[in-house]
């Protein structure tokens, strides 16, 4: 090899050239004329101060896409910004003590640097950060018209409490009962809170996820699991004997099942039931029950894991279909005042929440669903309810029916004696948004003694963040401002308090789209958006998604957006994470990759010479230590063969686990194709050549671009790479050929470095430049395959004797009938099989298949 390829001086080289150029900046509708527009948008990220590999391998996937699309002449529009604000910022200010803004704002001139290493084609130009008062002082515009729209309200509810972020979790945001930052054990509050009326696009969030056929099937689950859609009754059970005050029409109660009536054996309320609230009163003990079930966190996780506590109100109901019958009204911490209506009635022999109340307390289980294949008279229920499917019995008049059909003539009876009912139900809560916190968007509202809630009139925003704030105790320092949270009434001019909760942090990812599309033009909003492929980890597949999606049916309908359906990102792909293996010292301590290193076989800590032992393959974590720095190996190997290593090892569904000695054979291939253009004269010299060797590599090389197209529209990115391989091995065996295939070479060359564009853009830029290209390859337009070059000369025929596979055969396409049958007969397998036996017949079917008849 003459040269050796120079990743460091070329990337830095090329990406100051497309910078000078202004290369990736998307053109505005009118400059884009007819050109189909393409949307590329990956999920961004937060300046926690350092980019790690998964960054490294999410923005590369959508780059892929961005550069693909744009040499196929698309207008393309990929952005980049900031997911700002959060938690993270403030506990470094206290740590630190620094301003958030000073650390989330250095943070960002950081990860900007190194994301920019990476060669991505951002538009730079539309960046924004979510802590910008630009950007919140739409936001709060939005929240206005949102709120004017009937879209925001305040109440009172029963919240998660994180105690050490000292802040309002949504249910999604307590794992196992822990807050999902802090790690601490959550707490019942109950506050004031702002929500956003997402349950008012319940069914419409429902219906059109399922149509969204360029998402992956698995978050089209989780999202339509999360709404949750429920059939069944909405009915009252009239009291027996005494009757609460105010409940003078009994207590109504929703179930999915009502065809299990007949099996009700208690009814219970949520220990925030408004009976429940009125009866605690008088009741000390029930006040101190209450206070037990609300140490368990609100979501319902945590009520499903936590053991099951009733209390016996005293009470009774009547039984709907038997009047004659009486039910106990329980307490039970498993009930949730957030579903249905709060209270359910309890079928223990068919719900597992239920018999595990009913073993616990003493009441009856009695079964009214039948097993396939039981006997009634000896079926019964112990520990397990009985979920599936059967026949109604014990059950009067649905009797013999199966589940769906006593479920409707349930509900027609409960109808027919004015008891309630069908009525549809979502498990879909909706989003409180008040957060106890500095680092957020303000909310823009005003407290008045005299006038009450009082927007903030469009003229004063953005409300701007105080700098002057203090994290020396615990608390939002925005309640303990001496000065900002203190204001005149916009209508009254009288004394007035600002709102000093703040928003949770996914209002301002739920609309950042738009914002790239355009601050605020309608049509270049409507031009752009819905996002055509939106890349992110699934671990967002519920509720980033789900409030993306919210907000933009919200934006649509308060005038923001021009989008019929409501769905902002036609394609989502989520792709897997990237792992390393884990290390530890003799002592048990975290080690990083590259405190460790075999000797004879054997780990040992570099440091300290004693032995290290090398842990299972997980997701790269701080935490674990066992990440590794994406600017080390841009500086080892080149940004290119970073890019290379995390899109060529796995599926990109699928995680990646990064290996030195990957990485190593990555930059070896970087090598490996830059010898294939250093080995070929710059500029092309003669017609390209009808010889064999010419006319094989033409067609590995318009096999290889078609291959490319459908592997990266497939979002296959490992089989694109796999093809390459191959292509530069055929590059690579034409070299040893005559001067006839040069021609062949160059085209072939030409091709390559077009396609290895969206993959390593700076080596393709260097390889470009070296056969005499013009301009910049990242300009350049994709190669067309010739359709004639993709046929096959040859074909592959199965050979059957008597009917049954025995061989196969590759013969000429022109190959006439009889020459194939003789091929037929000479192939190995086949001849042994029929040697010694009668031909009586021979059939071929042309291209397809020969079947031999013997005797």
């Amino acid at each position: 090899m003459a040269t050796r390829y120079d990743p460091q001086a070329a990337e830095t080289r090329w990406r100051a050239a497309w910078d000078a150029a202004d290369l990736f900046r998307a053109k505005s509708p009118a400059e884009a004329g007819d050109a189909p527009k393409a949307y590329i948008l990956e999920m961004f990220p937060y300046p926690s101060g350092r980019i790690h590999m998964g960054h490294v391998r999410n923005y590369a996937m959508g780059d892929v896409v961005a550069r693909y699309k744009r040499a196929n002449g698309f207008n393309v529009l990929h952005p980049m910004g900031w997911d700002a604000f959060g938690m993270p910022a403030e506990n470094a200010a206290l740590q630190r003590k620094v301003h958030p803004g000073k650390w989330t704002y250095e943070n960002i001139a950081a990860m900007r640097a190194q994301l920019k290493k990476l060669g991505l084609s951002l538009d730079w130009s539309r960046e924004f950060a979510t802590c910008d008062p630009e950007y919140y002082g739409a936001q709060q515009d939005l929240f206005l018209k949102m709120l004017d729209k009937g879209l925001v309200y305040r109440k009172a509810s029963k919240v998660n409490w994180d105690p050490v972020d000292n802040t309002v979790l949504a249910n999604e945001q307590v794992v196992d009962g822990r807050g999902w930052r802090s790690g601490a054990i959550v707490e019942q509050r109950e506050l004031t809170q702002w929500f956003f009326r997402i349950t008012h696009y319940a069914e419409s969030l429902l219906e059109e996820v399922q149509k969204l056929e360029r998402w992956p099937e698995k978050v089209r689950t989780m999202q339509a699991n999360w709404i949750g859609r429920s059939e069944g009754l909405q009915m009252r059970f009239a009291f027996s004997g005494n009757t609460p005050e105010g409940f003078e029409n009994g207590v109504e109660i929703f179930t999915t099942r009502p065809d299990t009536l007949f099996g009700a054996s208690f009814i219970a309320l949520s220990p925030d039931h408004p009976l429940t609230l009125q009866l605690a009163k008088d009741n000390d003990a029930l006040t101190s029950f209450r206070a037990e079930c609300a140490a368990v966190g609100t979501s319902e996780e945590a009520i499903e894991t936590a053991p099951k506590l009733g209390f016996d109100t005293g009470l009774t109901v009547r039984h709907p279909f038997d009047p004659g019958r009486t039910l106990p009204v329980w307490i039970a911490n498993f009930v949730l005042m957030g579903y249905g209506t709060g209270a359910i009635f309890g079928c223990p022999a068919h719900d597992q929440r239920d018999i595990e109340f009913a073993r616990k307390y003493g009441l009856s289980v009695t079964p009214v669903v039948l097993p396939p294949d039981a006997d009634a008279a000896t079926f019964n229920v112990e520990d397990d309810a009985y979920t599936g499917v059967g026949t109604i019995f014990n059950s009067g008049f649905l009797d013999g029916l199966p589940i769906d059909e006593a479920k409707r003539q349930s509900i027609a009876k409960i109808e027919s004696l004015r008891l309630g009912e069908s009525k549809v139900n979502y498990r879909l809560r909706d989003w409180g948004v008040s957060r106890q916190r500095y680092w957020g968007c303000p909310i823009p509202v005003i407290h008045c003694e005299t006038c009450g809630i009082v927007p903030v009139p469009a003229a004063d925003l953005p409300v701007r963040l105080p700098d002057d704030v203090t994290f020396d105790t615990p608390g939002n320092p925005l309640e303990r401002h001496p000065t900002w949270k203190h204001t005149a009434c916009p209508d009254c001019n009288g004394k007035a308090r600002r709102e000093t909760d703040t928003l949770d942090t996914f209002v301002d990812s739920s609309w950042y789209y738009a914002r790239f599309a355009s601050p605020d033009d309608m049509a270049e909003r409507a031009y752009w958006l819905p996002v055509d492929q939106y890349v992110g980890g699934v671990e967002h597949a519920v509720l980033h998604l789900l409030y993306a999606r919210f907000f933009a049916r919200a934006m649509r309908d308060i005038g923001e957006l021009d989008l019929p359906n409501g769905e902002p990102f036609a394609g989502l792909f989520t792709q897997g994470m990237v792992t390393h293996e884990t290390y530890r010292s003799a002592g048990g301590d975290w080690l990083e990759p590259s405190d460790v290193e075999q000797r004879d076989g054997n780990w040992i800590e570099i440091a300290t010479g004693k032995p290290a032992s090398v842990g299972p393959i997980e997701k790269m974590s701080k935490s674990k230590k066992n990440t590794v720095d994406p600017d080390a190996i841009i500086t080892a190997f080149g940004a290119d063969t970073a890019r290379w290593f995390v899109l060529s090892d796995s599926p990109p569904e699928r995680d990646v686990e990064w290996t030195q000695s990957g990485a190593e054979g990555a930059a070896r291939f970087t090598q490996r194709i830059w010898s294939v253009f250093d080995a070929l004269p710059e500029t092309a010299t003669g017609d390209i050549g009808s010889d064999a060797a010419s006319i094989a590599l033409r067609k590995a090389s318009h096999k290889a671009v078609a291959a490319i197209d459908k592997a990266v529209n497939e979002f296959r990115f490992n089989s694109a790479v796999a093809s390459i391989h191959e292509w530069v091995a055929a590059l690579k065996k034409a070299e040893t050929g005559s001067d006839d295939t040069r021609g062949a070479r160059h085209e072939a060359a030409s091709m390559l470095a077009r396609c290895l564009t969206p993959f390593m853009p700076h080596l393709a830029e260097t390889c470009w430049e070296r056969i005499g290209g013009t301009g910049f390859v990242s300009a350049a337009s994709w190669p067309k395959p010739d359709p004639a070059l993709l046929e096959d000369d040859t074909v592959t025929i199965a050979v059957q004797v008597n009917g049954k596979r025995r061989g196969e055969i590759t013969v000429s396409k022109t190959l006439a009938n009889d020459a194939v049958e003789a091929a037929a007969f000479a192939q190995p397998d086949v001849a042994a099989f029929i040697h010694g036996k009668a031909v009586k017949k021979t059939i071929v079917v042309p291209g397809r298949i020969v079947n031999i008849v013997v005797a």
